[in-house]
C-alpha cells in the first residue's frame, strides 16, 4: 500500500505491522500524532494491543520495563523533556536487557522552553545504553521501526529510532506500507530469553555487589562490571547484526543497503559532508550545486549512532581530504558529539582528512541552503584545518 502520511503516522504503521502488544503513552509534542494514532489502531480493532495512558514520561517507560520483562513487545515514544524524564529509566531499560523499541522525535530542550527540532535530545542519552538509528524520511521511519522491533529482540539491547520534529514527524511524504503477511514472516513473534510467570515468583535487578558471587543455584553471578562490560561487548557486535538484519529486509521488502551510514556522491569526493537524520537530504542539494561549479563534494547520512559504526565511516571518509560535521547539537563546553565521533574514528588513518565542525539550527533556526553552500564552498577550497573551536551558521549576535 503506497499513501501520503506525515512521518508520525509512519512510524504508528511501523508500530502496528511490528504487533506491538503493549504500548505506553504520554502526550508532549511533536510526538502526540504518533501515540493518538496508535490509540485510534488499538480503539478500531485493527491492532490487538494493550494501550496504557500514563501520568508522565518516566511512567511511560516503566510500564514498558515491566510489560517487557513478562515477556510482552513494547513500544513508547517521547520528545526532548519528556525524554529527560524518562533518564533513570532509559538507564535501566538498557541495564535489564529489555528490548523496548521507543521513537524520539528530536525536538530541543528547555530551559528556555523551546518546542523546535534539534538533536540535543537523543544525543543526550548516547551513552545510555540505548542502541540509536536515525531517520531521513518517511520511509525510512516506518521501515526502521519494523527493524528495529528485531534488533532489539535479536541482542536483547532496547532500541531509539530518532527522527526530525516537524521536519518529518508533520510533514506529508509518499511512502510504502508493507504488506503484514510479509512483515509476520520477517519479524516473528517475540520470544524472551526470560520472562516474569507468577508461577515462578524471581526478583529481577536486586542490589549488585562490585563482585561476582554465588546465585541462588551455586552458580558464579557477574557482578556490576562485568554486566556492564557484557552490555558494550553486545553493542558492538551488534553493529553487524545491524548490517544483517538489513540485508534480511532488503530481501523481503526490496529497500535497504545503508544500515550504518548512507553516502552520496562520495566515491570520488575531495569533501565530505557529514551529519543525522533529514539534514542529509538537505545536504544532497548542495553536494548538487557544487559539483556544478566543479567542487567534488559529497554527504554521509549517519544512521546508525549507537554503537558508533567507525569502520563504515572509515571506508567511506578516509580517502577524502576534508570532512565537515553539520550537526544540531552540542556537547557543552567542548564540541559538537558527532563531529568528536568522527575524529575519533579516522584517527587511525595514515592520511587523515581535515575535520571542521559546524553548529547549526539548534531551537529549530532556519537551517538556509544558501548558508550550507557558503560553508561548504568555503571548506572546499580550504587546505585544512587546525582548530576544534565549532563554527556556527546562523547565529545572529
Amino acid at each position: 500500500m503506497h499513501i501520503i502520511e506525515s512521518g508520525n503516522v509512519a512510524a504508528a504503521y511501523g508500530v502496528k505491522l511490528a504487533r506491538a502488544q503493549v504500548i505506553a503513552a504520554y502526550p508532549i509534542t511533536p510526538q502526540t500524532p504518533l501515540t493518538e494514532k496508535l490509540s485510534e489502531f488499538v480503539e478500531a480493532g485493527e491492532m490487538q494491543a494493550e494501550y496504557i495512558p500514563v501520568e508522565s514520561e518516566h511512567s511511560a517507560l516503566a510500564v514498558c520495563i515491566a510489560a517487557s520483562s513478562a515477556g510482552a513487545r513494547t513500544f513508547t515514544a517521547t520528545s526532548a523533556n519528556g525524554l529527560l524524564y524518562m533518564n533513570e529509566q532509559v538507564h535501566w531499560a538498557a541495564g535489564a536487557r529489555l528490548p523496548i523499541v521507543m521513537c524520539v522525535v528530536n525536538r530541543g530542550i528547555g530551559a528556555p522552553w523551546t518546542i523546535w527540532n534539534d538533536h540535543q535530545d537523543s544525543i543526550s542519552q548516547r551513552d545510555a545504553g540505548w542502541i540509536q538509528v536515525y531517520a531521513c524520511d518517511h520511509q525510512q521511519i516506518i521501515d526502521m521501526v519494523i527493524q528495529a522491533f528485531l534488533l532489539a529482540e535479536t541482542v536483547s539491547i532496547p532500541v531509539m529510532v530518532c527522527y526530525d520534529g516537524y521536519l518529518l514527524s508533520h510533514t506529508y511524504m509518499p511512502f510504502d506500507v508493507p504488506e503484514a503477511a510479509a512483515v509476520d514472516r520477517f519479524l516473528p513473534p517475540f520470544k524472551p530469553v526470560y520472562a516474569l510467570d507468577p508461577r515462578q515468583p524471581a526478583n529481577l535487578n536486586t542490589v549488585t555487589l562490585p563482585d561476582i558471587r554465588p546465585d541462588i543455584r551455586g552458580d558464579l553471578a557477574p557482578g556490576y562490571m562485568e554486566i556492564r562490560h557484557n552490555l558494550h561487548v553486545d553493542l558492538r557486535q551488534a553493529i553487524e547484526i545491524v548490517a544483517e538484519i538489513d540485508e534480511r529486509f532488503k530481501d523481503t521488502f526490496g529497500r535497504g543497503g545503508c544500515p550504518h551510514v548512507e553516502p552520496y556522491c562520495c566515491d570520488d569526493a575531495d569533501v565530505i559532508a557529514v551529519c543525522l537524520g533529514s539534514l542529509s537530504y538537505q545536504l544532497r542539494d548542495v553536494v548538487d550545486m557544487l559539483r556544478q561549479e566543479g567542487f567534488k563534494a559529497g554527504v554521509c547520512g549517519i544512521r546508525l549512532y549507537r554503537p558508533f559504526p567507525d569502520e563504515a565511516v572509515r571506508d567511506t571518509l578516509a580517502k577524502a581530504k576534508g570532512i565537515v560535521v553539520f550537526e544540531k547539537a552540542l556537547s557543552y563546553g567542548n564540541e559538537g558529539a558527532l563531529y568528536g565521533d568522527i575524529k575519533s574514528a579516522l584517527y587511525r588513518c595514515d592520511c587523515r582528512p581535515f575535520v571542521r565542525n559546524y553548529i547549526l539550527g539548534l531551537g529549530g533556526r532556519d537551517i538556509r541552503t544558501a548558508d550550507l553552500l557558503a560553508a561548504f564552498r568555503a571548506s572546499c577550497t580550504a587546505t585544512g584545518y587546525e582548530t576544534d573551536v565549532p563554527e556556527w551558521i546562523g547565529l545572529k549576535l
